[in-house]
């Protein structure tokens, strides 16, 4: 199993309007042979403690694919290239992690 953690930034004051986006194209990417899980979370309001919050303009993807191949061929699918192109003038940055476990 493939694990991704991504952090979207947006640009300031931008993160609903990209939240929107995700969520109008998630159920594309759920569709996909290999998904397991995928879905946008953010930070739990003044939880305190030992969290370290993301912020106001940021988010992260959380998924699990069913191999390096399915996560592969979600990256190249057409749906995720409209939305990178709808979501670029609207983002500051992003990190992609793909991991396995150990």
């Amino acid at each position: 199993m493939i694990h991704v953690f991504a952090t979207i930034t947006t640009q300031p004051g931008q993160r609903d309007a990209v939240l929107a986006l995700f969520n109008k194209n998630r159920p594309a990417v759920l569709a996909e042979e290999g998904c397991i899980s995928y879905e946008a979370v953010i930070d739990v309001p003044d939880f305190g403690g030992f969290q370290t919050p993301l912020g106001s303009d940021t988010f992260a993807v959380v998924e699990r694919w069913e191999s390096a191949a399915a996560l592969k061929a979600h990256a190249a699918s057409a749906h995720m290239a409209e939305y990178g192109r709808n979501t670029a003038p609207l983002l500051a940055s992003r990190a992609i992690n793909v991991l396995e476990a150990v």
